[in-house]
């Protein structure tokens, strides 16, 4: 490709966007600049303060339980009090929490801050969610999404590679400066967002003198009663417990065998690195194609990644591994959040972003206890084999719900294979007869109208 096409791509996938996505954008990215903290949190546990893997892996789940919590209770908070209202609740009690568990030194302490944390720092993903779908019109929503997600990977390596040579110094440095950039994000929302939240409507007359019926009322039982949306959230909770090993199992089986935390700090940086490289690229290319063989593709690639961790002995096999697996998340993401925007109601994008962040919360809650546990009582490489298994069960989940999907498409519109991710049905506002998702106004494509940042703790 030539530079002048090269440039061109670059412009088409920025133009466009109104002004306060960029700003919720730069807050994004320097949150995530500042993302020390839950990426050596299992290192500092045992390297630094001498605990077993078990424990590290109890304060993560437990890390992952204030997550659960959040998750449900910030989509409905979303929903009720405004994103805006939630995301500097969030971003201000982060920034404190986050602080004290950088100081606190009793273990039980330090497993009842860790909770907080995770309940506090999840807590604004579902508003972020919400307010990209609210502020970016429908057309464009794909893409800003991967733009987020771009953001999110790009602090992601950058505070990776320096949070590796910043713990040289101490691991308190990494605490503050944690805190100290998740202030600045609160201060960024403070100054440049509005409010996004949608009006709703009450009953009106329309124009043949009859009265319209009230936008509908969306609550978690309506959520819960979606039973394709349920699909979609029990599909990402399986692949998301393979990919949370790398940010509890992976550093404690780098440290077992000696690698400092700049050698995991190197191998992490890879990931970030590579989606920051290709995720837009690849998203251009994926956005109209039939989903379900790349979702089926995203988990075998994601399941083999882990799985050849454990012929890893040194940072450069790592670093490969950590390739395989990456790329599994970078087709996986696009794709799976456009399916759960598509089917998420205008006045219920809280609730039904929440659910989602939940099934990366209740990730962030298991996996830490399954991985701790594998890797003390049968060895790190039953835990990076049973990780390639579970890879293989999501991709058969997801070949299956593709079928499913794509016998009941939308009433007048094409099913979810004809549409591909990005196309351009009728974006799902409405909640009614059955479940969310299926009536013919939201039609059955998956994506077309978001994919959002990848939840990682």
């Amino acid at each position: 490709m030539s530079v002048v096409r090269l440039r061109q791509a670059a412009k088409e996938s920025v133009s466009g966007l109104p002004r306060e996505f960029w700003w919720l954008w730069t807050s994004t990215l320097v949150n995530r600049l500042g993302g020390f903290v839950a990426t050596f949190l299992a290192m500092y546990l045992t390297v630094n303060r001498g605990y077993s893997a078990m424990f590290a892996g109890l304060v993560g789940a437990l890390h992952g339980l204030g997550g659960a919590v959040s998750a449900v209770v910030s989509g409905v908070l979303t929903d009720r009090l405004g994103r805006r209202p939630t995301l500097l609740v969030s971003q201000l009690s982060t920034a404190v929490t986050v602080a004290v568990l950088g100081f606190v030194q009793d273990p039980v302490a330090i497993a009842v801050v860790a909770c907080l944390v995770g309940m506090t720092s999840n807590a604004s993903r579902p508003a972020v969610q919400a307010m990209i779908a609210d502020i970016v019109a429908p057309e464009d929503r794909v893409r800003a999404f991967s733009l987020n997600y771009w953001a999110i990977n790009l602090g992601f390596a950058v505070s990776a590679a320096a949070a590796g040579l910043i713990a040289r110094h101490g691991y308190l440095t990494l605490f503050l400066a944690d805190a100290g950039m998740t202030l600045l994000c609160a201060v960024i929302v403070f100054i440049k967002l509005p409010e996004s939240r949608p009006e709703r409507h009450a009953a009106t007359e329309g124009a043949d003198g009859a009265a319209d019926a009230p936008e509908p009322e969306v609550g978690l039982g309506t959520v819960l009663r979606d039973r394709r949306f349920m699909a979609v959230v029990a599909l990402s909770y399986l692949i998301a417990t393979i990919i949370q090993q790398a940010f509890v199992a992976l550093p404690v089986a780098m440290g077992a065998e000696g690698l400092s935390s700049t050698d995991f700090g190197v191998a992490i940086a890879t990931n970030g690195v590579l989606i920051v490289a290709v995720q837009i690229p690849v998203t251009r290319f994926i956005e109209h194609r039939d989903p379900a063989p790349l979702l089926v593709a995203s988990a075998l690639l994601t399941g083999a990644g882990f799985g050849l961790t454990a012929f890893a002995g040194s940072v450069g096999m790592y670093a490969l591994a950590v390739t395989v697996w990456t790329l599994g998340e970078i087709i996986n993401s696009p794709t799976q959040m456009g399916l759960v925007a598509r089917l998420s109601p205008t006045h219920g994008r809280g609730r039904y972003q929440g659910m989602y962040t939940l099934s990366w919360s209740l990730a962030s809650l298991t996996a830490p206890l399954v991985g701790g546990a594998v890797i003390d009582h049968f060895g790190a490489d039953t835990l990076w084999a049973g990780s390639a298994v579970v890879g293989l069960v999501t991709a058969t989940g997801y070949a299956a719900l593709g079928r499913t999907l794509r016998g009941r498409p939308g009433a007048g519109g094409p099913g979810v294979g004809e549409l591909g991710v990005g196309g351009s049905g009728v974006e799902g506002s409405s909640v009614g007869g059955s479940a969310v998702g299926e009536s013919a106004a939201e039609g059955s494509g998956v994506g077309g109208s978001a994919a959002e940042g990848s939840c990682r703790p």
